[in-house]
């Protein structure tokens, strides 16, 4: 879903025509056309006066999906340089701040060794290498949080 999509049904969810947005808003009808038509974006403080008016969080206002093409792109254009400088604890951590404090709270070293001993498993029972190894018991530890959430 686009940005502009997540908002018109924000709108209608609230049962409000674009006059009604646009008056409360202090901006033209054709304006609040422009935003759910993804013609143009609304600025922060516009973003949050809808959250507000919708009565929603501005994260699920202008949380949305974004098109697998593009994550695939993204993908295909990072580079193993460009990943060795970003510190991805960190960038997740603004989303999920667990990652910033668990080095605190967890016995890494006893984690670190289970994991260790997973991935030796992975590379002598199938003969995978390092990265393919890592990358399989990332995919099934992905699968089992999935799962998880799906029964909450």
């Amino acid at each position: 879903m686009s940005l502009g999509n997540s908002l018109y049904h924000a709108r209608k969810k609230c049962g409000l025509s674009q006059e009604e947005v646009a008056e409360k808003l202090g901006v033209s009808r054709q304006t609040i056309s422009k935003w759910e038509t993804d013609e143009t974006l609304p600025d922060i403080r516009q973003s949050k006066r809808m959250a507000v008016l919708y009565h929603v969080s501005l994260d699920a206002l202008i949380d949305f999906d974004i098109d697998m093409k593009e994550i695939e792109q993204a993908i295909e254009k990072s580079s193993v340089e460009k990943d060795k400088k970003v510190d991805w604890t960190k960038a997740w951590g603004k989303k999920y701040p667990i990652l910033l404090r668990y080095q605190s709270e967890v016995n890494i070293p006893n984690y670190a060794a289970r994991l260790r001993a997973m991935l030796d498993e992975l590379k002598a029972e199938y003969g995978y290498g390092e990265l393919d190894a890592f990358l399989v018991l990332k995919d099934i530890l992905g699968r089992e949080w999935k799962n998880r959430k799906e029964k909450l």
